[in-house]
Formats: structure tokens, C-alpha cells, sequence
């Protein structure tokens, strides 16, 4: 129903989000540093946008880790809830 890379807004949504939770050790270890935040809590933001995001939000967007993306990026599901949050956001259809 919705297309993950013509949008992106989950995202670019909250610098609260993209938090480390259920990860193991070697799995933190893949991410490149200059992704995750500082205090190692997760993903480092610029504003409210993960520094992994490429592209223009609700046009065309890519992870720059994709292969390797925490846990919290994998249960995000399109159309979800947390979804339609983040495309409600940024003003993006939801239906």
C-alpha cells in the first residue's frame, strides 16, 4: 500500500525514535559510527531525521544502512501505526 522509498517519513519523524532496544552487541557493531548517536543510545539525528536517511522525505528516500538497520527500523511496518504517525507528520496521505 505504501511505498517505503517514496517516503521515508518514519524516518525522519522524531530524534527519540531510532533507539537501540533489543539489539545484541555484534549486531550494534555493523552500524557505522558516524551513524549512531553519541551517548550510543541509537541512531544519530540530524533534527529529527536519522543521519542514515538519504533523499527527499515523501519523494524519494534510501537507508543508507539498510542491510544492517536496528531492530526498532525492522518492526516499522508500512501502513502500521507508527506508519501512518509519521506520514500523518508530514502531511503525507495516509489513505
Amino acid at each position: 500500500m505504501f511505498d517505503c522509498q517514496a517516503c521515508g517519513a518514519c524516518c525522519s519523524y522524531s530524534s527519540e525514535w531510532p533507539r537501540f532496544s533489543t539489539e545484541d552487541d555484534a549486531q550494534l557493531d555493523l552500524i557505522p559510527t558516524k551513524y549512531v548517536a553519541a551517548n550510543e543510545s541509537g541512531m544519530r539525528c540530524d533534527g529529527v531525521r536519522c543521519s542514515a536517511l538519504t533523499g527527499e522525505v515523501g519523494k524519494s528516500t534510501a537507508c543508507g544502512i539498510y542491510e544492517v538497520r536496528p531492530d526498532v527500523c525492522r518492526a516499522c511496518m508500512p501502513g502500521d501505526d507508527d506508519c501512518l504517525m509519521a506520514r500523518h507528520a508530514h502531511r503525507l496521505p495516509t489513505l
